[in-house]
């Protein structure tokens, strides 16, 4: 990862996304990677995914863990765990990610097309917000936005900011600059308000990086197949 990171500084965003839009759709399988086939028009063909990245950095992760260690680490726990350290590299939270996934078998476009929200750019924070642990709050919704600074796809979506993961997206979305509508949603409710406009400070980084890490453990467990379930995929792109 470091090497990939060091090579690509732009692709810790992407890689984010990956995960994101994987878990997004009947949880963290890996099914996302999988390529469309004859018979079948897979999650990666669906329309909002058309835009992700990353998928080459996933097979070269894998490819040498099998050759390390063959049919032990499955699809689902290297994009995790990639996700994981791609925001750790650009300077984030880090975070413990539990292990033992099993790759799903089944990927549908028409599954994505459904459950992914058809706005490209909001649905990463729209997915944080849909897996982010109650507390008598909504600030796990807000702490999940900022998926908006790593996740910079094909374009700079926090101007400066898009290489490194802070907490500059909530300045932005402060003084109503934010990109997309989710953005200046934050600035409707009083909780997220609150909470957008005292992260925005800088001062309160290490409170920002915490809430974020512990929607990034729940969502990784969403939907997780263990133990029989499924198979650990020889290759990320094709079942075995």
């Amino acid at each position: 990862m470091v090497k990939i990171i060091a090579a690509a500084p732009s692709l810790a965003g992407p890689l984010l996304r990956l995960h994101f839009h994987d878990c997004f759709v009947n949880g963290c399988d890996a099914s996302v990677l999988l390529e469309s086939t004859e018979g079948n028009v897979a999650e990666k063909d669906a329309k909002p995914n058309k835009s992700l990245r990353g998928f080459g950095s996933v097979e070269r992760v894998k490819a040498k863990l099998e050759a390390a260690c063959p049919g032990v680490v499955s699809c689902a726990d290297v994009l995790t765990l990639m996700s994981r350290d791609a925001v750790v590299l650009a300077k984030g939270p880090n975070w413990p990610v539990a292990l033992g996934r099993r790759d799903g078998r089944a990927s549908s476009a028409t599954e994505a097309s459904n459950e992914l929200p058809p706005a490209r750019p909001t649905a990463t924070s729209l997915c944080l917000s849909r897996y982010s642990p109650p507390r008598g709050s909504t600030s796990r919704t807000s702490s999940s936005s900022p998926a908006h600074t790593p996740s910079s796809m094909l374009s700079e979506m926090d101007p400066g900011s898009y290489k490194t993961f802070d907490t500059s997206y909530y300045g932005h979305v402060a003084k109503r600059r934010g990109f997309f509508r989710s953005d200046a949603a934050l600035l409707t409710d009083d909780t997220t308000r609150d909470y957008v406009q005292r992260v925005a400070t800088g001062k309160f980084d290490a409170e920002f990086f915490n809430d974020f890490s512990e929607s990034m453990i729940k969502m990784g467990n969403v939907g997780v197949l263990t133990g029989a379930e499924r198979e650990i995929r020889k290759k990320c792109h094709v079942l075995n």
